[in-house]
Order: C-alpha cells, then sequence, then structure tokens
C-alpha cells in the first residue's frame, strides 16, 4: 500500500545567496525528496522572494508572496501568527531548515544545527541570538526537531528540555565526488603542497589559530601553502588581520567564495583539509574532503568526533601547535596519510543525500500524524 501524498512547506530562504551549511542541505533535500511529496517553498525575504523560482527544481512550487523577514521574526517570537498558510496555502507539515519553524495549523518540523549560540553568544550575530526564544517558542507549540548529530539531539533535550522521542536526528549527505583535476588544484593555490580550508569565515571557525600553526609549519617548509575558499561573514577582520601578521602571508591564498568546480580540484590537489572549528554541529567540508580521498585534521569538539569517528585526526581545540603537528604528521607520513584516505573514503559513503531525505520524510510523516 502507497503511502499517502503529503504536501510540506519548506523553508528555501538559504538558497537565495552562496549557498553554506544550510543552503547545501535545503538544496540537496528538495532534490531528493521524493515524488509523493509535494513541496511549496518560501523565502523569508522581501527583496529575494523574485529570485527563488530559479533557485527551485522544477517540480517545486514557489511561493512569492512577499515576507519582511525581520518583523515577521520579531513577531514569531512572541505570538503563534500570523501562520504560514498565509504564504504558502493549505499544507500538512511545514520544515523550517534553518532554526525557525513558523506558526502553522499543520504539523511542523524545525531544523537546528548547532547551538553555537548557546555555548558561544559572544560568537554570534543579533540575529542568530534570538533563535533560542524561537526555538522554545516552536517546541512549545508542539514542533518536533531535526537536528543533523544525535550529540546536538542531546543537547536540545537537555538546553530546551524538548521530549527525547520529538527530537530526531537524521545525519546529512555529501555529494558523490565530482571528477577533478588535482593539477588545476595545485594550479589554483599557486603550489603542488597546500593545507586547504573550506568554510565560511566566522569566529567560530577559529581560522586565525589556522595560519598561527601554518606559520609554524611554513618557517621548516618553503614549499607548503595555505588555502582558504568560502566567504566573509562576520568577524572576518580577526582572519584578516592575523594573514596581515603571518611572516609567511605571501604563501596564503585566501579566494573568497568559489564555484563547485574550483572547490572540488582544491579538495582533489590539497595535502590535508583543516578544520579548527571551536564547535561544530555536523561538519560536511571534512565529509567532502574524505570523500574525494584527501585526509583530514580536525578539532575534538562537538559532533565532530561521531561524523568523524577514526577516519580523521582530532586535535583539542584552540591548541596551535597540536594542529601543526597533526598537520605536519598527514603531510610527511605516507602510510598515517594512506590509512586516513581508506578510512576517509569508507566513512563519507555512508553519509547519502537520499538517505538523509528519507529520514526528513519519515519525520514529516510522524509530524503530519
Amino acid at each position: 500500500m502507497s503511502s499517502p501524498r503529503l504536501r510540506v512547506a519548506l523553508d528555501a530562504t538559504s538558497l537565495l545567496g552562496p549557498l553554506t551549511g544550510v543552503g547545501v542541505f535545503t538544496s540537496a533535500l528538495l532534490h531528493h525528496l521524493p515524488s509523493d511529496i509535494d513541496v511549496v517553498a518560501y523565502a523569508t525575504s522581501w527583496r529575494g522572494r523574485g529570485r527563488l523560482s530559479a533557485q527551485l527544481p522544477t517540480h517545486v512550487t514557489a511561493s512569492t508572496r512577499p515576507q519582511a523577514a525581520r518583523p515577521l521574526r520579531e513577531i514569531w517570537r512572541r505570538a503563534n501568527w500570523p501562520p504560514i498558510e498565509l504564504w504558502t496555502g493549505p499544507v500538512d507539515v511545514v520544515h523550517g531548515t534553518n532554526f525557525v519553524v513558523p506558526p502553522t495549523r499543520a504539523g511542523s518540523v524545525v531544523s537546528v544545527h548547532d547551538l553555537t549560540f548557546h555555548h558561544h553568544p559572544e560568537m554570534c550575530t543579533a540575529p542568530t541570538l534570538q533563535y533560542p526564544s524561537l526555538i522554545r517558542r516552536a517546541i512549545a507549540r508542539g514542533a518536533w526537531v531535526h537536528t543533523d548529530s544525535q550529540f546536538v539531539a542531546d543537547e536540545v533535550v537537555e538546553v530546551y528540555g524538548a521530549a527525547p522521542e520529538r527530537v530526531v536526528a537524521v545525519p546529512l549527505g555529501v555529494h558523490p565526488p565530482v571528477h577533478a583535476d588535482a593539477a588545476e588544484g595545485h594550479r589554483i593555490a599557486g603550489g603542488d603542497r597546500y593545507v586547504v580550508a573550506v568554510g565560511t569565515v566566522e569566529p567560530r571557525k577559529d581560522l586565525p589559530l589556522l595560519v598561527e600553526a601554518f606559520d609554524e609549519l611554513a618557517a621548516t617548509d618553503p614549499e607548503l601553502r595555505l588555502v582558504h575558499a568560502g566567504p566573509d561573514g562576520w568577524g572576518a577582520d580577526a582572519f584578516t588581520e592575523r594573514i596581515d601578521r603571518s611572516p609567511h602571508r605571501d604563501r596564503i591564498v585566501r579566494l573568497g567564495w568559489v564555484d563547485d568546480a574550483t572547490r572540488s580540484a582544491l579538495l582533489h590537489g590539497a595535502a590535508v583539509l583543516a578544520y579548527p572549528s571551536r564547535y561544530e554541529g555536523f561538519g560536511l567540508p571534512p565529509l567532502e574532503a574524505m570523500s574525494v580521498g584527501t585526509p583530514v585534521v580536525a578539532t575534538a569538539v562537538g559532533s565532530l568526533p561521531e561524523v568523524l569517528g577514526d577516519a580523521a585526526i582530532l586535535v583539542p581545540p584552540s591548541d596551535a601547535s597540536a594542529l601543526a603537528e597533526a598537520l605536519a604528521l598527514v603531510i610527511d607520513d605516507v602510510a598515517e596519510r594512506a590509512r586516513l584516505v581508506r578510512l576517509g573514503i569508507a566513512r563519507a559513503t555512508h553519509h547519502r543525500w537520499d538517505r538523509c531525505a528519507a529520514g526528513m520524510v519519515a519525520l514529516y510523516r510522524r509530524a503530519a500524524a
């Protein structure tokens, strides 16, 4: 017996700019949801609503009625009105993909990707600091909570008092490796030996620490380079200032946002991916690197031990010397490098977007019931 069709309203606001982690999740989910799920995507953005349709798969309907993000968020923090159905029409489930799920007459799911605003409020912008009150109100309305890892699921239960059976971990996926020429990565980096870091520049990623660790390595390795690919977020000045102070700044390449082809080439050509985050709710870039056979050094924080397991070298956070030592081991030790490559590829194959979509559909059906 086939499952009944569901009509889902889904927040696709994150698709309107360069894709960060939430945007990658939202895009992949929309492309992998099965045909018995009818999706109407909305964007809580006044200016961006006209661009939403172009960012969606052809089978997804766009709601283009104007939504003003700041006023609506302020109202939703204090009241269970207005319902999202005023923009989307009747639905069975509403999925807030980015910490915020609007009031609704239907079932609801809110994705909570991490709790940075709880652990490190000093690293957050004013809009991000509104998330706790929005999450609490959503839970009080009966929303189900989706997290990317069991680590964050446990945190949501502890911090917000959510019922454990209504907080569901559905891990993210990794796109199949895209063929890329490592030589193109070398050309972009300006050399054959480089450490790569991928992701938005923000305090939580602790990229100044990576520059400090790189300086330790570069002092004795004149060919080594450091490459960062990712857009500037808030707090990018600290990264800029640390690069400017580096005695090896001529070997640090800061690319900003790059397209998928460039990102893939950089990952294929890198000696190692460094991920020195201070806190993490999942960790997509390390898994992406593993999927193409690039070893990973990351910090042992948040969900990273759960997601990466023994397929990466994990070091304490905020310890530049430990980070430098681990990077040097991966770069110079052929046996250790081969071990990490083998384990990393195996680890990445377990994280598939079709599995993520299936898990989300199961959650939608529970919420609709």
